[in-house]
C-alpha cells in the first residue's frame, strides 16, 4: 500500500460519498454539498490509495489570525497506518503564522489524537450547532 497525499479541492461525488459514509458521517448523504464545500475550503489535503480516496482533512481560515480545521476522516479500512497524523501534519504546515488554530472534536475519543499536535481543551469553550437537513 502506497498512500499518496494531494492538495486538491475537486472531488468526484462517489469518492466523497464513499469516504464520508465509510465513517458513518451523516453529511455523506449529501455528496453534492460536500463536493462544493471542499471546493470552497481554504485548504484540503487528501490521501489516496491508487484511485481510492481514503482520507481527507479540510480547513477554513482568514490567512492571519484563525484557522478552523474541519473534517478529518480516514476510511476505517485504512485506520492504524498514521494516515490521519500525516494529513494533520500537512495541514498544520499552512498555519505556522496564525494566532490560533482550532478544531472542535465531535467525538471525545478523538481528543487524545488532537492533543498530540498541541491542541488543548478549555473548560469554557465548546461548539454549538444548528442543523439544516
Amino acid at each position: 500500500m502506497e498512500i499518496i497525499y494531494k492538495e486538491i479541492k475537486d472531488f468526484k461525488l462517489d469518492d466523497i460519498e464513499r469516504l464520508f459514509l465509510s465513517v458513518n458521517w451523516e453529511s455523506g448523504r449529501y455528496p453534492e454539498k460536500l463536493v462544493k464545500a471542499m471546493h470552497n475550503s481554504t485548504h484540503v489535503v487528501s490521501a489516496w490509495d491508487g484511485r481510492r480516496l481514503v482520507g481527507l482533512v479540510r480547513a477554513l481560515d482568514d490567512d492571519e489570525t484563525v484557522a478552523f480545521i474541519h473534517y478529518l476522516l480516514v476510511d476505517p479500512e485504512y485506520q492504524g497506518y498514521k494516515i490521519g497524523a500525516e494529513l494533520m501534519n500537512r495541514m498544520l504546515l499552512h498555519f505556522d503564522n496564525h494566532l490560533y488554530v482550532k478544531v472542535m472534536p465531535s467525538d471525545p475519543i478523538t481528543i487524545s489524537f488532537y492533543e498530540k499536535f498541541g491542541f488543548k481543551l478549555y473548560d469554557n469553550y465548546s461548539a454549538m450547532v444548528i442543523k439544516h437537513y
